[in-house]
């Protein structure tokens, strides 16, 4: 399953809706935006893993909110555009896009050319943090927080939580047997089945206390799942 955060700023509410129900039908997840300020304000705020960027934007052109996605970093960006003539398909690239895609477009060649650019981006991509409603995983940095109106506030969680969470997140929805977990989470030892209860439980604490309820779910007689927001 697919976990990565597509934003989708195109000014043409048909073309979002065709996006999204072919990106969201091979598991990705969407968000959108109608104007390069508003995809610029989403992009800081929930940090896509990918763009879909028209050029023909109100309020900033593409390329201008291309621009400013590149100096904030190296986000995948793919421009998908009514802008035909090779003039602009070069600036695109010289923006820094990483492909360039003219309407009308084909919505499975889309897909497939979205999947292609995640996959050559390879490990950079799996190391990108996760995002699941209020709650970010970072991998890379071994740290998960809950974003509250008042700011982040990181969970102290153990090595043996931090490993728990981190696999749980990165297939929300999914139902881990408890066996699963242990041969994933501890390699080295076998623990009880109850032991890896205690870990959820004192789990489910620190997010509760966090303010994120009901995203570390129970499955009776099986084991447990992440949902993608909280209750």
């Amino acid at each position: 399953m697919c976990n990565e955060l597509i934003l989708i700023i195109d000014d043409d509410r048909e073309t979002r809706a065709l996006l999204k129900f072919y990106l969201e039908r091979e598991g990705y997840r969407t968000v959108e935006a109608s104007d390069g300020e508003i995809g610029l304000a989403h992009h800081m705020k929930l940090k896509p893993d990918l763009v879909m960027l028209e050029v023909s934007l109100p309020r900033r052109n593409g390329f201008e909110v291309l621009a400013e996605i590149r100096r904030r970093g190296d986000t995948l960006v793919i421009v998908v555009t009514c802008r035909d003539k090779p003039i602009d398909e070069l600036q695109g690239y010289r923006c820094g896009a990483d492909d360039y895609i003219i309407k009308p477009f084909e919505p499975d060649v889309v897909v497939a050319r979205t999947t292609a650019v995640l996959r050559r981006a390879g490990g950079r991509i799996a190391n990108l943090p996760i995002r699941l409603g209020k709650l970010t995983v970072d991998q890379s940095a071994r740290a998960a927080w809950v974003d509250q109106p008042t700011g982040r506030k990181d969970l102290q969680l153990t090595q043996t939580e931090f490993k728990l969470i981190a696999r749980l997140a990165r297939s929300p929805g999914r139902v881990f047997e408890r066996g699963e977990l242990i041969d994933e989470c501890f390699p080295d030892n076998v623990p009880l089945d109850r032991t890896i209860d205690t870990h959820m439980c004192n789990l489910r604490y620190k997010l509760g206390a966090a303010g994120v309820r009901g995203m570390l779910v129970s499955v009776r007689g099986i084991g447990y799942r992440m949902d993608n927001t909280d209750g």
